[in-house]
């Protein structure tokens, strides 16, 4: 149960625990401020709505962030040799991490083709989840529906997400592999609230910075569970503890902002460094863990003292991409606003 509840949590603190540097960039500032000069408004046009205002800032952002990121022709060169650098750092980075953490090597002449089967239908549980998640935020941002909501109560929305969250992540879980449609159907619901606990992202960061986080955290959680894929039999399995403490210090960190005076700017810092940074390694970790925990519930299945349930195991691969993905759209946000 513990296991059960360890992620939701900080999900659901991701947003309120998000660091001030990166809530007061330009495409948030351009979002709540009202422009002060109209040019070429009749005084008979029809009042825009709030909906149109929000669609409209966040063209606007995306614009703005086109614009600095725009490379010009006369650096093409310049642009060549940062992605040739960008290739060999993910590449050393992920030799690296081979070295260090993949030294020992399974002892079983390799992964057999029933763990490789069940972690393959993992992996493509997890991609699916994935992609509904991106797909109802996206249509709860287009729609308007998120924007009138936390117009309305942010909190509303924070506690209600996290509450239907928790409540359809253990509705998945209990049900069993046989009834298809209540299964398929609870794990639908699951990820239908992450996008919403998600969709508030779209109002802050400009789709650019978006895509590049996620191609970061694909890149991340690819390398980390090829190592898990790959190292000794239940190798890391002991870092579940560890772990879970891990997730406990970086959720409280996440709370720090709503209780922490703001006059405490080195304590609001340091939990702001410990809730990205730190949640960036206890995440890492985790689907290092979890790779190597689907691995072991194969071997289980196999011998039968359980049932294969690719559904359940990709619930954790998600809660470890979603709180992954958000530390790196604060991150690049951070870095964007430090280039100003």
């Amino acid at each position: 149960m513990a296991f059960t509840m360890r992620r939701p949590f900080v999900l659901g603190s991701a947003l309120t625990g998000a660091s001030k540097a990166a809530f007061k960039s330009a495409p948030v500032r351009s979002f709540h401020s009202k422009p002060s000069t109209v040019f070429f408004t009749s005084r008979t046009a029809k009042p825009v709505s709030e909906l149109t205002k929000a669609r409209n800032a966040f063209r606007q952002s995306s614009r703005t962030y086109m614009q600095q990121q725009a490379v010009p022709p006369a650096d093409s060169g310049n642009l060549m040799r940062r992605l040739i650098v960008g290739g060999a750092m993910f590449g050393g980075t992920m030799v690296a991490i081979n070295l260090v953490f993949n030294r020992e090597t399974r002892e079983d002449g390799g992964m057999p083709p029933y763990e490789r089967a069940y972690l393959n239908d993992t992996f493509l549980h997890t991609g699916l989840g994935i992609g509904i998640i991106g797909l109802s935020a996206r249509a709860m941002f287009q729609s308007g529906m998120m924007y009138r909501m936390m117009a309305t109560n942010p909190w509303i929305v924070m506690i209600g997400g996290l509450g239907l969250s928790i409540g359809s992540m253990m509705a998945t879980r209990a049900t069993s592999p046989d009834n298809y449609i209540q299964k398929y159907g609870c794990w639908t619901a699951f990820n239908v609230t992450q996008g919403a606990l998600l969709a508030p992202l779209l109002f802050m960061a400009p789709p650019a910075l978006i895509a590049r986080a996620g191609l970061y955290t694909l890149a991340m959680m690819g390398s980390i569970s090829f190592v898990g894929a790959t190292a000794k039999q239940e190798k890391y399995l002991y870092l579940g503890g560890p772990l879970l403490a891990g997730v406990a210090i970086v959720a409280v960190s996440g709370f720090a902002p709503l209780v922490l005076p703001a006059t405490a700017v080195r304590t609001l810092a340091f939990t702001e460094n410990i809730w990205l940074w730190g949640g960036l390694a206890v995440f890492g970790g985790f689907t290092l863990y979890d790779v190597q925990k689907i691995l072991a519930h194969a071997r289980m299945a196999e011998r039968g003292l359980m049932r294969k349930d690719a559904v359940n195991e990709s619930i954790s691969l998600e809660l470890d991409f979603l709180n992954i993905f958000i530390r790196m759209v604060q991150i690049l946000m951070m870095q964007q606003n430090r280039r100003k």
